[in-house]
């Protein structure tokens, strides 16, 4: 069964419906909850705040289904907060993760399997989750992440991202997305490897692609690495939709077309005035406020070396730390070091002054009344960064978790700013 992903894009005017859509969602105009769609049901693993999750809602819509988050889990219990006063959060999970499956793991050669089937160890919560439609997850790749108890790094089973494919199987996901950074398939253990073989030992059809979202339309740098399984499916046809999805000019669908700059996401934020943390910008001390006047006043982007400190000259650190952004590219990756400029290209492009959180989450894909404040105006600046630094930014997994639901229901996304 071959998947025309592009069966309802149109390239008439299709760049301008898909821009005005996406501005109107980072202003807020957009509902990304709809009560009255037939529920998708979604476990969301090492959550976050929920980036992930708001685009697995927001890829559950251009199928018309609402994803219900049966369990979400991070040893983040306040990013969890968050999530749950933005999606339709049913049960939250602080455990370690890699306690709550029971798994072993066979390797032979190029081959590998579970010895027996994995079990959910917490009835209860295989109970209370029930049927699984869809497993997303962005585990740490080191086997010593803070979810995982174990000590014990030379085995497989002590790894995040394998425990990830053996929850999954355990819950029994028709579909399942996994996201990481790029660089995960250097892995020195080799896990996501490890991973694929499992879930394709299960049944699992299994597919891999960098997606990067300026090279999708976006507005920002931030690339992920995303690998999806679709159960009882065919390998060609999932890595065909996904490879389509993610590279093809395939009009009012996604695919390529050309990035936006950061001031097309947050010129309109430049001149607001807030009282919380979340609509202002952190105070430097007096060298960094001094380098940021001496970016502005010579009319450049990157700090020379004379201007730095000595711990980040020659060559020890990348130009974008201490730099400006650029008013009329991409916004650089954002970071939770986006309080301070020696983190990272964290200045705003046109204002002498650190991006704001608010900015920082536009930039990430966040719209405008996602739970961030939960109305408390003293939430600590450096969980704020952390839940926006770290999140997956929801642009890139709605353009995932469609091709898994395009393979899974062997029907093309209704994108909601398509032409019809």
């Amino acid at each position: 069964m071959n998947i025309d992903v592009a069966a309802d894009c149109r390239h008439s005017e299709a760049d301008t419906a898909h821009s005005e859509w996406w501005r109107g969602f980072l202003k807020g105009d957009h509902l990304w909850d709809d009560p009255t769609k037939e529920p998708l049901s979604v476990v969301d693993l090492f959550c976050g705040s929920g980036g992930f999750g708001l685009g697995a809602a927001l890829a559950a819509g251009c199928f018309d289904r609402r994803a219900v988050f049966r369990a979400i889990a991070d040893a983040d219990v306040s990013a969890m907060e968050v999530y749950g006063r933005s999606l339709p959060v049913r049960n939250k999970i602080a455990d370690s993760l890699a306690t709550i499956v029971d798994y072993s793991v066979d390797q032979m050669g190029d081959t590998a399997e579970f010895d027996y089937p994995p079990e959910i160890i917490q009835h209860d919560l295989a109970k209370e989750v029930g049927k699984t439609d869809l497993l997303i997850a962005g585990p740490p790749c080191q086997g010593h992440s803070n979810l995982n108890n174990h000590t014990r790094r030379n085995d497989p089973r002590n790894d995040l991202f394998v425990a990830t494919a053996a929850i999954a199987v355990a819950l029994g996901a028709k579909a399942v997305v996994i996201e990481n950074v790029p660089g995960v398939v250097r892995s020195h253990s080799d896990v996501v490897e490890l991973g694929r073989r499992l879930l394709a030992s299960e049944g699992y059809a299994v597919a891999d692609h960098v997606l990067r979202m300026d090279d999708l339309g976006g507005w920002q740098t931030r690339a992920r690495y995303f690998m999806i399984a679709v159960k009882d499916s065919q390998q060609e046809i999932l890595q065909e939709t996904l490879t389509h999805l993610a590279t093809e000019a395939s009009g009012a669908c996604f695919g390529k077309r050309e990035p936006r700059d950061v001031l097309w996401a947050i010129a309109d934020l430049e001149g607001s005035k807030g009282n919380s943390v979340f609509d202002t910008s952190p105070v430097p001390g007096p060298e960094n406020l001094r380098r940021i006047d001496f970016l502005f006043d010579e009319g450049i982007y990157d700090l020379p070396n004379s201007e730095r400190p000595d711990c980040h000259k020659d060559g020890t650190t990348y130009t974008s730390v201490y730099g400006r952004m650029h008013p009329d590219r991409p916004a650089p990756t954002i970071t939770t070091g986006i309080g301070t400029p020696g983190q990272g290209r964290f200045i705003h492009p046109t204002q002498r002054r650190l991006v704001t959180p608010h900015e920082a989450a536009r930039i990430q894909s966040f719209p405008d009344g996602y739970g961030f404040m939960g109305g408390d105006s003293q939430t600590p600046r450096k969980a704020l960064a952390k839940w926006i630094g770290d999140a997956v930014p929801p642009y890139l997994g709605m353009i995932a978790v469609c091709a898994a639901l395009s393979v899974l229901t062997g029907a093309a996304p209704k994108v909601p700013w398509g032409a019809r």
